[in-house]
This record gives structure tokens, sequence and C-alpha cells, in this order.
């Protein structure tokens, strides 16, 4: 239900209770008063119920209790349509709060989501950019190798050599033996570290690096073996000239074929040890290119720092001038607030004179108002001395004798009268004319006022509009200072971030020159250079 139908009932109950009202009213006013002890009143009718008089007295009753009836019903319908009004009222309430914590949870769940993404975009460029320097790392440098596998594989066998060189009657066997041995162990890691070599070439570069390490650390063995070989190799040829022939021949044939062996073995070693000295030529030409990128880096960063101190001395400048100009647009504002304070208190002083030249006007106004009043009934006055004159004159004309006299000498006295009223007159008229241009010249001096008013106020507008140039100049060089402001911290954020990466590169170099120093030192033992 909606809420007119709420009030379209609340207004029915409200008509309704009206109308029972009077209904209440006219049943007390007909009905008769048994509240007064009437003891037949309570008696049934003697005429019985089929009397019109019972029906009479029954009808208002029953229409009183059928009213009462349908107001209860009418305000039970009332009571509960409130309550759904109130519960639908707490059911939208409900609703309006759930949406908005629902919309409040989303917005948040939202914004994690974003920020998730965002972070996750950022670890995938860091990732990107990691691999990236990983991969030109692994193209450009390197890994360090390994010594102590290096070490590990190196091969048995030598001292046997040295004792045969040492007991030189056990030579025969024990260097063909050893030579066996050396030749079966070595066999074994050049097949592994092929294979292993062509298994890395496929799965990861790293092994490879590590592979070529462990063949590396052949030459020194080959060379001690080919050395103690040869120191070896005397002694079994004068053990080969004091032997028969036939029995040396079968060892002499093996050991020349290990010799063969040995032969392609060296020449091999030779060729990785070219190889790896061009590839130690190419790491000091690349540590040479780092050594020139940092000497760039430095001078890069020298430059920086004098490009740093000449922004930090214009922006001194800039700010001594700004400074200055503050202080000229401070002087100059407190000498346009002194002419504005003079200006206004010549406006007031103008303002007052105004004030009371327009008194006086109005005094002025006032006395010719009055004067302009004497002068009609002056005027007035004479008119009638004049028609009382005429008069006179025609009755002396008519009549001479005494009475003429009396009125020749009234008629004098009226003329002397006359006289000084015209003089009075003239007196007043003079007096009105001086009013009149005292009144002009005031008018003038009110109008000059007024124009020297309007003068201040445009000039005080003058002002007002120059100051307020003046403002928008000094805001533009505060803007301006803010924008050296923040070029001068991004400069400094631009120097802090070169920097570090120059201590990056340093720090690179170092190891490289250590990994460098290392392998140099696994390449030529002290032993080996002896």
């Amino acid at each position: 239900m909606n809420l007119d139908s709420i009030h379209r009932l609340i207004e029915e109950t409200h008509i309704f209770g009206m109308q029972q009202s009077c209904v209440r009213s006219l049943c007390d006013l007909a009905a008769p008063a048994p509240a007064h002890g009437d003891p037949g009143s309570s008696c049934p009718s003697p005429l019985g119920p089929q009397s019109p008089a019972a029906r009479s007295g029954r009808a208002p009753s029953w229409s009183t209790s059928e009213w009462d009836i349908r107001a209860e019903l009418r305000l039970r319908e009332l009571e509960e349509v409130k309550a759904r009004a109130a519960q639908m009222e707490k059911t939208m309430r409900w609703w309006s709060d759930c949406t908005a914590n629902w919309r409040e949870k989303w917005s948040k769940v939202r914004a994690e989501r974003n920020s998730a993404r965002e972070e996750g975009r950022q670890l995938r460029i860091k990732l990107d950019m990691a691999v990236k320097e990983l991969s030109a790392l692994k193209k450009k440098q390197p890994l360090p190798h390994p010594v102590e596998a290096t070490q590990d594989r190196k091969l048995p066998g030598f001292p046997e050599v040295a004792r045969a060189q040492r007991d030189p009657l056990q030579i025969g066997s024990k260097t063909c033996e050893s030579i066996r041995e050396c030749l079966g162990k070595r066999e074994f890691p050049t097949k592994e570290n092929a294979n292993s070599k062509e298994a890395s070439l496929i799965i990861d570069p790293l092994k490879l690096s590590e592979e070529m390490k462990l063949s590396l650390d052949c030459p020194d063995l080959f060379k001690n073996g080919i050395s103690e070989n040869c120191t070896v190799r005397p002694g079994l040829r004068l053990q080969a000239i004091n032997l028969p022939l036939e029995n040396e021949m079968p060892e002499i044939s093996a050991l020349q074929g290990h010799l063969d062996d040995f032969q392609k073995v060296l020449w091999k070693e030779r060729e990785m040890r070219l190889s790896l000295e061009k590839e130690i030529e190419r790491l000091e030409s690349a540590l040479s290119v780092w050594k020139w990128k940092y000497e760039e880096l430095k001078e890069s960063k020298a430059k920086s720092l004098k490009q740093f101190d000449i922004l930090h001395g214009q922006h001194k400048n800039e700010m001594e001038e700004v400074s200055g100009l503050l202080r000229e647009e401070s002087k100059s504002q407190n000498s346009n607030d002194r002419v504005a304070y003079e200006l206004r208190a010549e406006l007031e002083r103008l303002q007052a004179e105004n004030t009371s030249e327009w008194d006086k006007r109005e005094l002025l106004e006032k006395e010719k108002q009055g004067l302009e009043r004497e002068n009609r009934r002056l005027k007035v006055q004479v008119k009638e001395m004049e028609d009382l004159l005429h008069r006179r004159n025609r009755l002396s004309e008519n009549s001479e004798g005494p009475d003429f006299k009396t009125s020749g000498v009234e008629l004098q006295e009226k003329n002397k009268e006359l006289v000084d009223l015209q003089h009075a007159y003239c007196k007043l008229s003079r007096q009105y004319q001086a009013k009149t241009a005292e009144l002009t010249h005031a008018n003038n001096l009110v109008d000059q006022n007024e124009a020297e008013v309007k003068k201040l106020r445009l000039r005080v507008e003058e002002l007002k509009w120059g100051l307020n140039q003046k403002e928008d100049k000094l805001d533009d060089f505060l803007n301006q200072i803010h924008k050296l402001q923040r070029s001068l911290n991004e400069q400094k954020e631009t120097n802090e971030n070169l920097e570090i990466k120059l201590r990056h590169l340093q720090n690179r170099i170092l190891h490289r020159s250590t990994d460098a120093e290392a392998e140099a030192a696994i390449l030529w033992p002290p032993d080996a250079k002896n």
C-alpha cells in the first residue's frame, strides 16, 4: 500500500469519527432520559416488539453498534496499514544500508584488485628487466669456475712416474701401467665432458661454462704428464738399448702409440690454450670498455655536478631577484596604501564639505521660499493700496470738501507707506538676488566636489587594478619559483640515481676483475709458470 492510500484511510477515519460523534449526540438528544432514575425505562414496552415505538427505540442502538463495529474495523485496518508501512520503511532502510555496505565492500575489493594488478604488472616488468639483465650478463661475462672440481679431477698416476724416475729398474712396467691408467682415466672425463657439453648446450648455458672450465684444467695436467714422460723417455731409451730388441719391440710400439696420442692431446690443449688466451683478451677488452664507460660516467657525473651547481646558482640568483621584486612590490604596495589612505581621507573631507554645502543650500532654499512668500504678500498689499487709491481718486473727483482733504492726507500717508513698502521690496529683492548668487556658488562648489570625488574614485579603482596586476605578477613569480624548486628536486633525484648506477657499475667491475684474477690464477697457476 502506498502512502496516499494511508493518508486517505486516515482522512476517512477522521470523517467517520466526526459522523459517529454527531450520531451519538443525536441519539443522546432523541433517547429518553434513564439517567434521572425512571424505573420504567428499563422495563419492556407494553406495546410489544411489533409496536412502532419499540422499533423506533431499537434503531438508534443498532445503528450505533454497527457504527462502532465499523469504526473498530477501520481502526484495525489503519493500524495494520501503519504497521505494514513501518515494516516496509524498515525493510527499505535495511536494503539501502545493505546496498551501501555492499558498494563500500565492492569498492574496497575493486581498489585491492586494481592495486594487486598494478603490483603484478610492476613485478612482471621487474622480472622481465631482471631476466634481460641476467641474459646480458650471461652473454657478456662467464661464470666463475669451481676450483675444487678441477683439483679433484686432476689425473693421478704422475707420482708413479716420479717413482719410476727414482727407481729406474721398474720403469718398463710401471711407466706403461701409469700411462695406461692416465689414458683410461683421461678418456672417461673427456667423454663425460663431451656428453655434458652436448646436454648443456640443449638444457642450460651455465653448464657449458662449467664444463669448459673443467676441460680447461687439462692442459696443466698434460704439461706435467708430458714433461714427466719426456724426463722418463731417456731412461726408457737407455733401458731399451741395454735390453734385447726382441723383448722391447712391442713395448716401444705401444709407447710410440701412446706418445702419438699424447701429441694429439697436446695439440688440442694448445688450441684450447689459444682459445682461452683469445677469451682472456676479449675479457680484457671488455674490462677496458667497462673502464672507459666508468670514466665516461665519471665525466658525466662531473658535468652533471657542474650543471647542478650552475642551476643552483641560477636558482639563487632568481630567488634573489624574486626577493628584490617582492621587496619592491611590498614598498610599492605600502606607497599605494598610503596614497589610498590619503585619498580616502580627502574623500571623507570632501564628503563632509559636500554635506555642509547641502545643508547651506537647503537653508538658502528655505530663506528663498520665505522671501518669495513675503514678496507675494507685499505685491498683494500694493495691489490693494492701488485699488484703494484709485477709489479715493474717484471719490475726490465726485466730492470736494473736508472729506477730500482728509482723504488726501490719508492718501499721502498711504503713498508714504507704499514708498516704504517699495523700498522694503527692493531690499528684499536685493537680498533674494544675493542669496540666489550664494546658492549658485554653493551649487558650483558641490558640482566641483562631486567631480573631484569621481576623479578620486577613478584613481582608487586604477590603484586597485594596478594592485591586482601586481598580485598576479607575484603569483606568477611564485609559480616559477615552485617550478624551479621541482626541477631542482628532479635534478637531485637524477644525480642520486646516477650515483647509485655508478656504484653498481663499480661493484660489477670489481667483481669481474676478481673473477678474471681467479680465472687467471686457475688457468696459469704459479707452479705452471715456474
